[in-house]
């Protein structure tokens, strides 16, 4: 593979601030996208954006031109930085103590009734996709795994793997909607 950013990454992972600098200036629109589309927040995606550089100059060692496509390989980062900053802003756990004192909230016979009823139908439409959609399918959607981490899973190309999905929900969606 003969990519300009490939090469590039290999710079900076000697610690070249110019090959540094041409990374940031082919990359940073596009993983901008990526962390505003998830974060929902311009000023915490650009916060985030600066945070993916500092890991990408750190981790530039461990780019494998082989395995991922270096435009892939940073989206993942971006992507995986942007879901690390919204899991943390969850509420923390309750102390065990305040635990107990929380009411119970549990759905009534109803509520658990439909939920089961959901449950089964997209059990069985998952059913009719090939065994290893249906399981891309729970591990990207179910699991939280990253594009990357589903490719080199199930050794296809990301565009591939993003064709798989694509496809399935769509044809979840349809199963659901029957």
């Amino acid at each position: 593979m003969n990519d300009p950013l490939s090469a590039l990454l290999s710079q900076v992972a000697l610690s070249n601030r110019t090959a540094f600098g041409k990374v940031y200036d082919l990359t940073s629109a596009k993983l901008f996208g990526v962390c505003i589309r998830l974060l929902r927040d311009r000023a915490e995606a650009e916060d985030a954006l600066q945070e993916v550089y500092v890991k990408v100059w750190n981790n530039a060692a461990k780019f494998q031109q082989a395995e991922a496509h270096p435009m892939a390989w940073l989206i993942a980062i971006a992507r995986n930085h942007s879901i690390d900053r919204l899991r943390a802003r969850r509420a923390p756990a309750l102390d065990l103590d305040e635990a107990y004192d929380v009411a119970d909230e549990a759905p009534g016979p109803e509520a658990s009734a439909i939920a089961g009823d959901q449950k089964t139908k997209i059990d069985h439409c998952l059913d009719q996709l090939s065994d290893d959609r249906a399981s891309a399918v729970r591990a990207a959607y179910v699991d939280g795994y990253s594009y990357l981490e589903l490719a080199t899973r199930f050794k296809l190309p990301i565009n591939t793997l993003r064709t798989w999905l694509r496809r399935s929900l769509i044809s979840l969606r349809e199963c659901l909607e029957a």
